[in-house]
């Protein structure tokens, strides 16, 4: 290729990959990362680069930082996507990294998407890491400690890389617009004021994709006698609707129900309503949010407030009925009555205590008086012998340890705690009286007839 193709194909290129930064001195963002005296500067000016993984959304720079590491070490670079490569390819570079070693020189294997490197590829990968023939720079998206094998997660140190603020985006953005070899300088399009933020705005954080909102909406300029000028009257086709959209087999779409969860933990309405909100225009389904809603009415409201839990079953049966837009307003009814009630954990942890136990005692047996006799034999067998039924009883309770529903020779445990909270606290008396009545029955004391409410 002769230099006017190599010049050509420049032109041709998107914003983006033509402003893609060539020394670290011209990287915007992360500045936790590259700031001087921070770990991966000390790294450029060392000229000394380890495997590393880069963990970060979309648009925040880890490609352009592995290209940058790679050449502030005087090593040469190889791609790989974990998506496209298999086995076979990373041989091919391994191979390739062998005769560059006899030739004194080091490579730097930059594996994007590394989170979906399978266990084959991670083994072939693994030895010339460990033995320091490759240098491993690994870009995801992806939480690598769930996805990347952790042989290889503890020869190489995470990086985690932040979404670019928005005074970091309209930096970017004025850059691309004042490079005249790179970038759109030779334009000079005169941008009105609130242009670039709105489009950073729009852009959530990703570089690539603010450059190319930017070049989209350069094509709609007005040209005057002063040249080509852009101003927010042109946005609105080029933005149009920004969904904040996420992966939804990735960490952020669990982050939100975690923020939507903790928020409502919290006793946060707004909040809640805030990452709801965030989770659906992402693009996730407002049935997980519901789902969601069900664990916390039983987890952290439970007896506190017995109505949360029918309410949540009734937003989820109000979004079947009346349909996504509709339906979306009874999930935030649900999920901000759930805020505001009054909290418990104690269901959670009885359940829990309850499963431990048995786990425990898995012999444990059903006592004979709460056995079902459906036949003549099962009753000469002793079933259902000496049951006691509740509506017969003074007060409707059959008092006393000898009729506490444990099995035999297994002291009877207190797996529910209620708390003082909401209707907690009434069922707390409740307890409370009952107690008394088993007491009293024990003793030979007549009981009171009056219950406790």
């Amino acid at each position: 290729m002769d230099m006017f193709e190599q010049a050509q194909q420049q032109d041709m290129a998107p914003l983006a990959w033509r402003m893609r930064p060539q020394q670290l001195d011209d990287y915007v963002g992360q500045h936790a990362l590259v700031a001087p005296g921070k770990p991966l500067r000390r790294m450029v000016e060392a000229g000394e680069v380890r495997s590393l993984i880069l963990w970060g959304p979309p648009g925040v720079g880890k490609t352009t930082l592995a290209e940058i590491l790679a050449e502030a070490c005087q090593a040469r670079l190889e791609h790989l996507s974990a998506v496209m490569a298999g086995v076979k390819d990373i041989r091919e570079v391994v191979e390739r990294a062998r005769v560059a070693q006899g030739q004194s020189q080091r490579t730097v294997l930059f594996l994007d998407e590394i989170h979906r490197l399978n266990k084959s590829q991670q083994d072939a990968l693994l030895p010339h890491v460990e033995s320091g023939l490759l240098t491993l720079i690994g870009a995801t998206t992806e939480n690598p400690s769930f996805e990347v094998n952790s042989a290889l997660l503890s020869r190489a140190r995470v990086h985690v890389l932040k979404g670019l603020s928005e005074a970091d985006l309209v930096e970017i953005m004025q850059r691309a617009l004042t490079d005249r070899e790179r970038g759109l300088g030779q334009r000079r399009i005169q941008v009105a004021e609130d242009v670039l933020p709105i489009l950073a705005r729009a852009a959530a954080g990703d570089a690539r994709r603010a450059l190319g909102l930017l070049e989209t909406a350069c094509d709609f300029t007005r040209t005057n006698a002063d040249g080509e000028t852009l101003d927010a009257s042109a946005l609105q086709d080029v933005i149009g609707h920004t969904a904040s959209a996420f992966d939804k087999q990735g960490d952020h779409y669990y982050d939100l129900l975690s923020a939507i969860h903790k928020s409502i933990r919290s006793s946060r309405q707004d909040a809640a309503l805030l990452y709801i909100a965030r989770f659906i225009q992402g693009g996730g389904d407002p049935l997980d949010v519901v789902r969601r809603l069900a664990a916390i009415a039983s987890e952290d409201v439970g007896n506190a407030d017995p109505r949360a839990l029918p309410l949540v079953m009734a937003a989820w049966d109000a979004y079947l009925r009346l349909g996504d837009y509709e339906g979306q307003r009874a999930i935030a009814h649900a999920a901000v009555h759930l805020a505001i009630a009054p909290k418990s954990n104690a269901i959670d942890q009885a359940w829990k205590q309850a499963q431990q136990f048995v786990a425990c005692q898995p012999t444990l047996e059903v006592p004979q008086y709460l056995r079902n006799a459906p036949t003549r034999l099962m009753e000469s067998l002793g079933h259902g012998q000496g049951y006691r039924y509740a509506h017969n009883e003074p007060n409707g309770y059959p008092a006393g340890s000898a009729h506490d529903c444990w099995p035999e020779d297994t002291p009877a445990q207190h797996f529910y705690v209620p708390t003082a909270h909401g209707q907690e606290e009434r069922f707390a008396r409740m307890m409370a009286w009952r107690a008394q009545l088993d007491a009293e029955a024990d003793n030979g004391v007549a009981s009171s007839n009056a219950a406790e409410t």
